[in-house]
């Protein structure tokens, strides 16, 4: 497969030529250049993977491990070195597929959505520069490769938030994504030299003679590792920044919030899972616990947001803590002993990838129509919007886990495992499964049904999306239906070996009742247009809706911590001593060498006289040191 390598070359070269021309290229070339490579890109993913899951699988019975390309790019000591290459197996090729089609329909929904907007240009070179990054990060060979794509992704999501430069939202929500995540990278990259000091290799797969040496030390660098993941994850307590985020244009959610980047700490846990599972079973229950109590916090903030956008944000976070729950509770490689969860986790990720793009994309439809993203400026908007409309509906029906769309079989495997692992832990996850199905109906009443917004509509009256912003929407929502149905197991296993998917009678039952009632809680409380009940129980509880609608204050409490205690307390007295310490040590010698010099500057006067004056007294000087000596 020597053509892979223009899987990564392609947008690459589509982010130097759009990036270099800039403003010398036409919008619509700039935008018609990006998404035909982009499509190009789609084409040959799509190949690959059909290749290789045709090629069948070894006689173990397991899909290989192939590397289409690899090459030492930086030797560093003994056997220890950096490599590029390529690999393929089921979790990387499955990425592909999820990163070229999201990225795909994302190209195109902006050909509508960014119509007019100033540095159009620079945004598709931007895309295809992310585009490129995340597909380095899901095909290294080995840690260290994902790490320097996983930087790119980073630089990438920075430039495509901070698209709206001109905005102080926007440059404060970039800068805030970037610093946050650098923390954590910054535990990511001690636990790869960790990690690479002890095995001699940066290879997922390290020589088992080395292991023995590494063991004790692999669950503090797995651990480290981990909160990188949970940073670009938006883990809680890392999870601040992606709410912020939402400042950036609204097909970058699609595509860098919801559907790939945000995936990223979930592809490094899955991507690690064997030395997980073998060296460090303890930190891979951790996450599962990080995953459940960030997915509950995220879920009930989502269920009292006003702004459309923030509420796909704080959801997209619950869904995350899912996967990450998936693939904590696994206790074994064996998808029939304990392993379900990883082939849940990555089955979540995929149809996760689809209806929560298609989500964000009618977002932006609706965003396109009313001008605004609260939803006091929404309600009755069916009747305007028929094409977003149902495609909407099938993406919250899809992430309630209602049969038979493609949310219910993931969501229904993950719940098994949980339920496998700990009756408290798949309880608790059935009730997150029924805060989603509440938290997005409550969003899907406000925007399609409710209360008419009549004196804003009279203003400007919504209406449907051009064409190339509807067909991304119908797309994904064919995808969305039908996914479920993929044998996902047979391609994707802990073990590598064909799973079959089997729905449990019981825990399907549970969910889908679960998530019934919570769509029916919605439907009672936001569907009528006085809203009264909602209005009722916002009042009685009013602490508890206030907090939760600030996000438990956890922004306020990082305001707190760094103002009033890092800096005050810390950075203050350190700038202080900088300041007049360091700096006025060096000023001292300046000074000091500067009087000096003025004393002695007589001594170059230029005069033939004093030259020898000051030559014999010195010759004189050093005698006399010599006879006293």
């Amino acid at each position: 497969m020597e053509y892979t390598i223009l899987i990564l070359l392609l947008p690459f070269l589509s982010f130097l030529l759009i990036g270099l021309l800039g403003t010398k290229l036409k919008p619509v070339a700039a935008g018609a250049a990006g998404t035909a490579v982009t499509g190009v890109v789609a084409v040959l993913c799509y190949i690959t993977a059909f290749m290789y899951f045709g090629a069948g699988r070894d006689a173990s019975g397991v899909f290989p491990q192939t590397v289409a390309w690899n090459s030492v790019w930086l030797p560093i000591s003994g056997n220890l070195h950096i490599d590029l290459g390529f690999m393929l197996d089921p979790i990387s090729v499955m990425m592909l597929v999820v990163i070229s089609t999201v990225s795909l329909m994302v190209h195109i929904y902006s050909f509508g959505y960014m119509k007019g907007e100033r540095g159009f240009q620079r945004y598709y070179a931007f895309l295809s520069l992310f585009t490129m990054s995340m597909l380095g990060l899901v095909v290294a060979t080995n840690i260290f490769q994902m790490y320097i794509f996983w930087e790119l992704v980073g630089v990438s999501s920075y430039l495509l938030i901070g698209f709206y430069y001109t905005k102080k939202e926007a440059i404060a929500a970039s800068k805030k994504a970037f610093i946050v995540t650098r923390f954590a990278d910054l535990g990511f990259l001690v636990g790869i030299l960790i990690y690479g000091y002890y095995t001699q290799s940066f290879s997922f797969t390290p020589d088992s003679s080395v292991m023995g040496v590494a063991k004790t030390m692999l669950p503090l660098a797995l651990g480290l590792m981990f909160i990188g993941g949970a940073g670009k994850s938006a883990m809680f307590p890392l999870h601040i920044w992606l709410p912020d985020a939402m400042e950036g244009p609204t097909p970058v959610s699609a595509l860098i919030h919801a559907a790939t980047m945000v995936v990223a700490g979930v592809y490094l846990v899955a991507r690690m899972f064997p030395l997980f599972i073998g060296y460090a079973p303890e930190v891979l229950h951790i996450t599962a616990y990080v995953g459940a109590f960030t997915a509950l916090y995220a879920a009930v903030v989502a269920c009292v947001q006003s702004d459309i956008k923030r509420v796909l944000a704080f959801s997209t976070i619950s869904q995350i803590g899912f996967m990450i729950v998936a693939l904590g509770v696994c206790t074994s490689a064996d998808p029939h002993e304990g392993g379900l969860g990883y082939m849940a986790s990555m089955f979540h990720l995929f149809t996760h990838a689809m209806f929560k793009a298609l989500l964000f994309l009618g977002a932006g439809c609706i965003i396109h129509a009313v001008h605004s993203n609260e939803m006091s400026t929404m309600g009755g908007l069916r009747k305007y919007m028929p094409v977003t409309h149902v495609t909407f509906l099938v993406a919250c029906l899809a992430i309630a886990g209602i049969w038979p769309l493609s949310g219910f079989f993931s969501k229904d495997e993950i719940l098994a495992a949980c339920f496998r692992f700990s009756p408290v832990m798949g309880g608790l996850m059935t009730f997150i499964a029924g805060l989603t199905a509440f938290y997005m109906f409550r969003l899907y009443y406000c925007i399609f049904w409710g209360r008419e917004n009549k004196e804003l509509h009279a203003e400007h009256t919504p209406h449907e999306a051009p064409k190339s912003m509807t067909f991304p929407l119908v797309f994904l929502a064919a995808v969305t239906l039908v996914a479920g149905f993929i044998p996902f197991g047979h391609f994707v296993s802990s073990d590598g070996h064909s799973y079959d998917i089997h729905i449990e009678a019981g825990v399907a039952a549970l969910s889908l009742c679960v998530a019934v009632a919570g769509i029916a809680l919605a439907t009672w409380m936001y569907l009528r247009e006085d809203r009264k009940v909602a209005d009722s129980l916002a009042t009685t509880f009013s602490g508890l809706h206030k907090a939760a609608y600030h996000r438990f204050y956890i922004d306020e409490i990082y305001q707190f911590i760094t103002h009033r205690i890092i800096f005050a307390c810390v950075s203050t007295p350190i700038a202080w001593f900088d300041r007049h310490v360091v700096d006025g040590f060096m000023n001292m010698l300046a000074k000091v060498t500067q009087s000096v010099s003025v004393v002695i500057r007589p001594m170059q006067s230029g005069n033939v006289q004093k030259y020898c004056i000051w030559f014999l007294g010195g010759a004189l000087g050093i005698l006399v040191m010599l006879l006293v000596i």
